[in-house]
């Protein structure tokens, strides 16, 4: 067997199919996150249109804030498959 019959067995055998589950991500941490992220983006768009530059990095820091409130969220149990989101039958 030559190595590149190996190696395309290999890949074959660790490629992902349709039927796996990806995780989109569909949970209160990720959307939060994106929120925060989307309306810091917003508040930088704006200032670069006005050209001013402390709103402009405001508007970065609120992306930052952003990513930091989603992964406190995540490790919180607010996360995909977190203990918070878990049905507990109620």
């Amino acid at each position: 067997m030559s190595k590149t019959t190996v190696s395309n067995n290999q890949a074959e055998s660790t490629m992902a199919s349709h039927a796996d589950a990806i995780g989109h991500g569909n949970s209160p941490a990720a959307w939060t996150c994106v929120l925060v992220m989307l309306v810091g983006a917003l508040i930088s768009s704006i200032a670069f249109v006005i050209a001013s530059t402390p709103i402009f990095v405001g508007g970065l820091v609120v992306m930052v804030i952003g990513l930091i409130v989603g992964f406190v969220m995540r490790k919180a149990g607010y996360g995909v498959g977190g203990s918070k989101l878990q049905n507990n039958g109620h």
